[in-house]
């Protein structure tokens, strides 16, 4: 492959990766459901949590229209879309990763909402990834610093994204199906997008509205944790239930699909996977090279959310970041393969990056710099080194959240 030839292919990923975005956009998702359900034309109340939020309240606005009477966007700091609203919307920003003080705020915003609602008005809820962080109401006795405290534990523990949400839910008042409760004497459509493993309703977003079994905490969790989980409040009883619908708008596999479609019709083989990546990002990162290295040639695509165990003093970047430094690092003699590895949010951790795009020039690159690709990955600041390498991929925020892409071109 020649450098032209690289880079026209590193484009042609680009272009694909933004149209596998569109395909599972919230708004296009949430107006396509509503017209293909004919719900009808009548006073409806909206609640939409997530980083998703503003898009998917656009989606119902779009087809409500005036019959929309209240509307509720609970979203990421960075991610509100005021433009895409109507004027009555109440709106609010919160933390995430790490929830702050206007994550509490938004709960208690949330609860009053749903209290000043007329009795019997329907309300369709719009859930996507990041519904954890941005809102919160606490059980008794826990503060906002106990709940950053376990957030920030749990970025960096390495577990997988139902282990965290079942510590988060423990120490929720709202998470874990019991916002549910609240909303009785109301009919209820709870539309969701998928950023799980296993497309599993109760991990979206913690399941505010979706039942949950008791189920078994993670093993070996500090003292600390294990005091504050002591404090769980019971789940909702099952009869807050009966008046909620739920269903899935869109999942890790639409994107993939998108995909396909999409570097099929620019001329590429395409090889769909349906194993989900995880584990460790930099060992992932490994298995895809030696994967590539021998692998039919064309596109290869996954969907994954991989984890990063982060040191004392992390820097910058996310798990995708971390993937893609590290395959980076294997590929100095690969001049055939190319890896996109980035967030359908665009967001890879901390900050606005959504991810990157490596090749056999980007470790060259750095170390022409006097840059070590290990050091930079074993101090979790990929971020850095892929910014001084031009690799990284920034989108803003997408309206979607569906699991990180994965494009690997061998």
């Amino acid at each position: 492959m020649t450098p032209a030839e690289r880079e026209q292919h590193r484009q042609q990923l680009q272009q694909i990766y933004r149209q596998a975005l569109h395909a599972v956009n919230g708004r296009l998702q949430v107006s396509r459901y509503l017209q293909a359900q004919a719900w009808p034309q009548q006073p409806v109340a909206v609640i939409a949590i997530g980083k998703a939020a503003s898009e998917m309240a656009a989606g119902a606005a779009d087809y409500f229209g005036a019959a929309l009477q209240h509307l509720l966007v609970i979203t990421k700091h960075g991610h509100l879309r005021p433009d895409l609203l109507p004027k009555h919307a109440q709106c609010i920003e919160a933390g995430h990763p790490v929830p702050d003080a206007q994550s509490l705020l938004a709960g208690q915003q949330l609860l009053d909402f749903i209290a000043a609602l007329p009795e019997g008005l329907p309300v369709v809820s719009l859930i996507s990834g990041g519904a954890s962080a941005v809102v919160e109401v606490l059980a008794p006795k826990l503060t906002l610093a106990d709940l950053q405290r376990v957030n920030q534990w749990l970025l960096g523990s390495g577990l997988d994204i139902h282990a965290m949400n079942r510590i988060r839910k423990s120490l929720s008042a709202i998470k874990g199906g019991r916002l549910a409760g609240y909303l009785n004497g109301h009919s209820v459509h709870n539309l969701l997008i998928s950023d799980v493993p296993n497309d599993d309703l109760a991990s979206i977003g913690s399941g505010v509205l979706i039942p949950h079994q008791t189920t078994p905490l993670p093993e070996n969790l500090p003292d600390w944790l294990q005091q504050l989980l002591a404090q769980q409040l019971p789940l909702a009883e099952p009869e807050c239930y009966q008046n909620i619908v739920q269903h899935l708008l869109t999942t890790p596999a639409t994107a993939r699909h998108a995909a396909a479609e999409a570097a099929k019709a620019l001329g590429y083989t395409v090889h769909e996977h349906t194993q989900l990546l995880t584990g460790d990002a930099v060992q992932t990162a490994l298995e895809l090279v030696d994967f590539l290295r021998t692998a039919p040639s064309g596109l290869h695509i996954w969907s994954g959310e991989t984890t990063v165990q982060l040191p004392e003093n992390a820097g910058e970047g996310g798990r995708c970041q971390s993937l893609a430094l590290a395959a980076a690092n294997q590929l100095l003699e690969q001049p055939n393969i190319i890896l996109l590895a980035a967030g359908t949010d665009g967001n890879d951790g901390p900050g606005d990056v959504a991810g990157a795009l490596v090749d056999c020039e980007t470790v060259a690159r750095g170390q022409a710099k006097s840059l070590d690709a290990a050091a930079y990955l074993q101090s979790a600041d990929a971020g850095r080194y892929l910014r001084a390498t031009d690799s990284l991929l920034i989108t803003g925020p997408t309206g979607t959240n569906v699991m990180d892409l994965m494009l690997g071109l061998c």
